[in-house]
């Protein structure tokens, strides 16, 4: 049995469409999870291929990236923000989300490197988006992005920031394996992503109403790892 470990949020939608419905794998188990949850498990080495966030690749042993495909911006993402009342260079407190490796790192790197902004730094648990008010700020990604976006007064794309200051793209995850996986295997579970993604607008009649998903896709995400990665 194969475990894959992958993201539950819209962005995965065309990785998971893949692996179920391309007919390339088979006697897998497929687990749907958070993005720290995903790296937890790659870690700890309770699945073989994991959709893994990029700042927690330091802490995997003997991995190798098994497509070109990963989840990446070239510019605003639209689901990974900073999200305050008051407008970034007022921020004193940001909390961080439980759910994310790679966007705290990123923030972090923003705030203290490019911006000059020093702030106290809280590690947010469930429930702690309540406490964004004030000057206390917070990092929301993936879903939870679309619905709270417009409930402050300022928004800030750490992507786009991002590529503000550095003119570059920006990968949040990529895919790996870290066991000794057969090389069809390995090409089986990349011919499922590569189909999923090139199938990926026959998720979008099962989300909900409300959500623009494929301009999401098209626009926003970008599935093809830097040097591929299409303005």
């Amino acid at each position: 049995m194969i475990k894959i470990t992958a993201v539950e949020y819209l962005n995965t939608l065309p990785f998971v469409h893949g692996i179920k419905n391309s007919g390339y794998l088979e006697n897998y188990l497929l687990e749907l999870d958070i993005p720290s949850v995903c790296a937890e498990k790659m870690i700890a080495q309770k699945a073989d291929i994991g959709l893994v966030p990029v700042v927690s690749l330091a802490k995997l042993e003997n991995y190798q990236i098994i497509t070109d495909y990963c989840i990446g911006a070239v510019k605003s993402v639209g689901s990974v923000l900073l999200l305050s009342d008051v407008p970034i260079e007022n921020i004193k407190r940001v909390y961080l989300d439980y759910q994310s490796r790679t966007t705290n790192s990123l923030i972090k790197l923003l705030l203290v490197k490019y911006m000059d902004i020093n702030v106290l730094w809280e590690s947010g648990a469930i429930g702690f988006e309540e406490k964004i008010q004030g000057e206390s700020a917070g990092i929301i990604i993936g879903d939870r992005a679309f619905e709270m976006v417009d409930t402050f007064t300022h928004s800030y794309d750490l992507a786009s920031l991002w590529n503000q200051y550095t003119g570059l793209p920006f990968v949040f995850a990529c895919w790996v394996e870290i066991g000794k996986l057969s090389q069809k295997v390995l090409n089986d579970c990349s011919k499922a992503i590569d189909w999923g993604v090139k199938h990926k607008y026959d998720v979008v009649k099962n989300v909900k109403k409300g959500i623009k998903l494929e301009n999401y896709f098209e626009n926003c995400i970008s599935y093809n790892l830097p040097g591929q990665l299409n303005a």
